[in-house]
């Protein structure tokens, strides 16, 4: 796993720069950016993917009507970059950039901010954004805020995990409260949410490989129920 947890950060600014900042990335763009992570795809493949999809889009005649709305559109061309950078012998381990690591306290302070959101939605009224916890899923959320301040408790530990341990652990932990929520959200919403993620993805289709449409849908679905409770990302890209 790269230790480089702007990833997130960098591939929005960079689309940002290239589209402009008045277009906001969607959930869909969000789930995109997931599954090239989990996927091991570089930064560099990303940003060469970005670069080239609104390259070949300027020299378009249609291009002063059709715009790179969205990071799906440069799907196919971030797979081509993955493809030359595997070729030219690069790796998927090399993103092209220095490295970014966050000392202990940055990480525990992470931490203990997204265990005080968890605590907060089961003692604080919801605000009207987000939809009221289900009761069934409670006592998981409860569980992730006192597992979340153990570990901030322990970052600065020698003898504590390593920083790919502690993603994993994170990785592990949200994966719970997602089967938590699908779980104990009803069926009708989550037949509402995997409709809206079909009718997003249906444009995609053909321009990305089944798998890719396929891990997506799921990230999409997953991003959708977080959002919905006001539940927070827990993964260290997410810093």
């Amino acid at each position: 796993m790269e230790n480089y947890f702007n990833y997130f950060t960098e591939i929005e600014e960079h689309f940002h720069r290239r589209r402009g900042p008045t277009l906001l990335l969607s959930t869909l763009d969000w789930a995109l950016i997931e599954t090239w992570k989990d996927a091991g795809i570089p930064l560099e493949a990303v940003l060469r993917g970005i670069d080239s999809t609104f390259e070949h889009y300027a020299s378009r005649r249609t291009a002063k009507t059709h715009k790179v709305n969205s990071l799906a559109f440069c799907s196919q061309e971030v797979l081509a970059a993955m493809d030359d950078m595997k070729e030219a012998s690069v790796g998927a381990t090399s993103s092209g950039h220095s490295d970014t690591t966050f000392a202990p306290s940055e990480i525990a302070s992470f931490l203990r901010r997204n265990a005080e959101q968890l605590e907060q939605l089961l003692t604080a009224p919801q605000p009207r954004t987000t939809a009221t916890l289900p009761y069934d899923a409670r006592s998981m959320v409860e569980t992730s805020g006192q597992t979340l301040r153990s570990l901030a408790e322990n970052i600065g530990d020698k003898s504590g995990c390593s920083i790919e341990d502690l993603e994993r652990r994170l990785t592990v932990l949200e994966e719970k409260l997602f089967a938590a929520l699908l779980t104990a959200t009803s069926d009708e919403e989550i037949v509402g949410v995997r409709a809206e993620a079909d009718r997003q993805l249906a444009p995609y289709r053909r321009k990305m490989p089944v798998a890719q449409i396929d891990q997506l849908h799921k990230q999409y679905v997953h991003k959708c129920l977080l959002d919905r409770y006001g539940l927070p990302r827990l993964s260290l890209f997410y810093m």
